[in-house]
């Protein structure tokens, strides 16, 4: 399966056989390991297609991407739903359960064909506000996005309709014992590490100005390798806390506690599950941390928190075996520094100083933080653990603090078994996948208050002792929340 890490059309997995016809090439009588090889190495290759799907239908997605981000701003979200054009969402709510009922075909003879609903209304109930350039146009040139739209539908995974209230999700977590977690930068925002594409306030938005072609390129292994100033001109944007974590790290270190975690996968590269007390072996981090820091040159790794102090100061940490290798030999395979090298330097990294700064040194690598780069393959835990151990273990699945916008993680909900209920807490609900609760507020509040209707103490400094917490229902949708923490005079915290 192709795991390297990226957005839908940039991430792959490690290297590993995978063959959807793995049980044809068996012998007459099989040993039940091999039985269990062939069905990991199957269960592999539905994944591994999954992920290139995905990545094979971005082409199409990314063009009507902004369509999909003005969906937040639509009158959906508003009481009054006065726009004719727009299903009210239980209107689409129903509508999008008649589509799997009673199939495309039927389902477009019914609304559309006989003249109940509008290509471009019918693109409502699916999260799709008509782009503007179709704007005037007759009602069959919105077919075609209808028909995509249909199809992105029933690729989802159905939401569970017995699953609704804030208590069906707290019952669901007390009665679980094997529970997977998808975790992203949302359950540390609270530190002040930000997350990455929150418009305004994540990395990528300020990162523009270094001038790249995509703020990803910030992570991109080529680019790393090609001129590793432009990481660390960042890296201590992003650089941990060694002594801190948040209640929503405590959380899921309370969920071991208490024998229900089954796997941790964590997108985060902060390292602090392992600070909050969650075992290594529960924990996935699909994208590497700054737990370890290995050379490019020559493989050296050492403890990640001894490059901290070089990181922060805006330093380039270089290997300190290779140095060794280099004042061994007398520094013999130094090289003065060409020109345009040196200009390209000074753009990247004005502040970096150094007692050769006027020398190229090949001799000498550079330790990068084992965070998983674009290009780069995913760890073969991931796969290894996701199909030979957890989807035939797994009984809840917990989504926190993730848009879930990156492959091959964001593909784990719609590859899990779709009888095991799903539960997502974030600030803001997603499109594109179907869960069957939505929690949604800051991930601290929204587990303290589960912690508290659990019985649970959720003991940390950053809960505010008799912190009262609001629950109210979205109107319109019967399993989305909304949490809000309350201030010690009554008024809503900001």
């Amino acid at each position: 399966m192709n795991t390297k890490r990226g957005a839908a059309k940039g991430v792959s997995l490690a290297k590993r056989k995978s063959n959807v016809n793995a049980f044809d090439k068996l012998g007459e009588n099989p040993t039940a390991q091999q039985l269990k090889d062939a069905a990991a190495t199957v269960a592999l290759a539905e994944l591994e297609e999954r992920v290139a799907d995905v990545r094979d239908s971005w082409e199409t997605d990314s063009l009507f991407e902004d369509a999909f981000e003005d969906l937040s701003a639509n009158p959906l979200a508003t009481p009054e739903y006065s726009d004719p054009e727009v299903c009210t969402p239980e209107e689409a709510s129903r509508l999008r359960r008649e589509l799997r009922e009673l199939g495309p075909s039927v389902f477009c003879q019914r609304t559309v064909d006989a003249g109940r609903y509008t290509a471009k209304k019918l693109l409502s109930a699916f999260g799709i506000r008509p782009p503007a350039f179709l704007d005037g146009a007759d009602d069959e040139a919105y077919f075609s996005l209808l028909s995509l739209a249909i199809t992105r539908e029933l690729s989802k995974r159905a939401k569970l309709s017995r699953y609704n209230t804030v208590d069906d999700a707290v019952e669901l977590i007390a009665k679980s014992k094997n529970i997977i977690l998808l975790t992203g930068a949302g359950i540390s925002t609270s530190l002040g590490i930000p997350d990455f594409r929150s418009k305004g306030t994540g990395l990528y938005s300020k990162l523009e100005h270094l001038g790249l072609n995509d703020p990803q390129e910030v992570f991109d292994i080529d680019v790393f390798r090609q001129d590793p100033t432009i990481f660390y001109t960042v890296a201590k944007d992003i650089l941990p806390e060694t002594d801190r974590y948040t209640p929503t790290h405590k959380f899921i270190a309370m969920l071991n506690e208490r024998g229900k975690l089954l796997t941790n996968y964590s997108q985060n590269i902060d390292n602090l599950e392992i600070k909050a007390g969650v075992p290594k072996e529960k924990l996935i981090q699909c994208h590497g941390s700054f737990g370890t820091a290995t050379c490019v040159q020559c493989g050296y790794q050492m403890i990640g928190d001894k490059l901290f102090p070089d990181i922060k100061a805006g330093k380039i940490p270089r290997c300190p075996r290779c140095i060794q290798t280099v004042r061994a030999t007398g520094g013999a395979n130094k090289r003065k520094r060409s020109a345009g090298a040196e200009k390209k330097r000074r753009r990247w990294s004005a502040d970096e100083s150094s007692d050769d700064s006027e020398y190229d040194m090949p001799s000498v690598g550079v330790m990068k933080p084992d965070i998983t780069f674009f290009g780069e393959a995913l760890p073969d835990e991931f796969s290894r653990r996701l199909t030979e151990n957890d989807r035939d273990k797994v009984d809840l699945v917990i989504v926190i603090g993730t848009s879930l916008k990156v492959t091959p993680v964001s593909e784990i909900v719609s590859w899990l078994p779709s009888h095991v209920p799903q539960v997502y807490i974030s600030r803001q609900a997603v499109s594109h996948i179907n869960f069957d609760i939505d929690l949604l507020g800051d991930c601290d509040v929204v587990v303290a208050e589960l912690c508290r209707r659990l019985g649970w103490p959720l003991k940390h400094d950053m809960v505010p002792k008799g912190q009262r917490i609001d629950v109210s229902t979205e109107d319109g949708f019967r399993s989305r929340h909304m949490f809000e923490a309350q201030a010690k005079n009554g008024t809503k915290q900001a």
